[in-house]
């Protein structure tokens, strides 16, 4: 799999946090009611990324993996992950490396039937179920360049007041 359209999803999502992060010298853009902040959606990228480089390991290893999103849902979580990470500097530090790792491991590091094992997965968004079914590796890592990452670009640059808000916590 060529890992530069992940890559280049990450750079976007980074670079967007950061925009929103430096803006107004340091104030916080406030969400619309019920919408994530910056930091929540940097946590949830982060628990994201986090079970993908979980899942294309154990592929790597050989061991049989599951792909769930749920946790990386849930409130009490992100906002764990958010305090572990040290608020945004630490959330983007992370995912930066985060980022590297499933890159090097999406890129050169997994065979091609390595990217087409199957994964029994679960993907929830907006409380409903999307996807409750087996999908290659490769189509986790597509879906994550090519949907989940821009979505939650645009959801983050949503989040200043010159942006209308996208539904994107997914």
């Amino acid at each position: 799999m060529e890992s530069a359209q992940l890559q280049a999803a990450y750079r976007s999502l980074l670079d967007a946090a950061i925009t929103v992060a430096d803006y107004g010298g340091g104030a916080i853009p406030v969400p619309p009611p019920g919408e994530w902040t910056a930091d929540q959606i940097l946590a949830h990228v982060s628990l994201v990324t986090a079970t993908t480089i979980a899942a294309a390991s154990a592929i790597a290893s050989g061991s049989h993996t599951t792909y769930d999103n749920r946790i990386a849902l849930d409130a009490w979580t992100i906002n764990r992950v958010t305090t572990l990470a040290g608020g945004t500097a630490g959330l983007l530090d992370r995912i930066r490396h985060q980022a590297d790792a499933l890159c090097a491991l999406a890129g050169p590091a997994l065979s091609e039937a390595e990217l087409d094992t199957p994964v029994p997965t679960r993907l929830l968004s907006n409380d409903a179920c999307m996807v409750d079914q087996p999908m290659p590796l490769r189509d986790l890592l597509a879906g994550l360049a090519e949907t989940e990452l821009p979505g939650h670009t645009q959801q983050l640059l949503a989040l200043l007041p010159d942006r209308a808000p996208v539904d994107a916590t997914a």
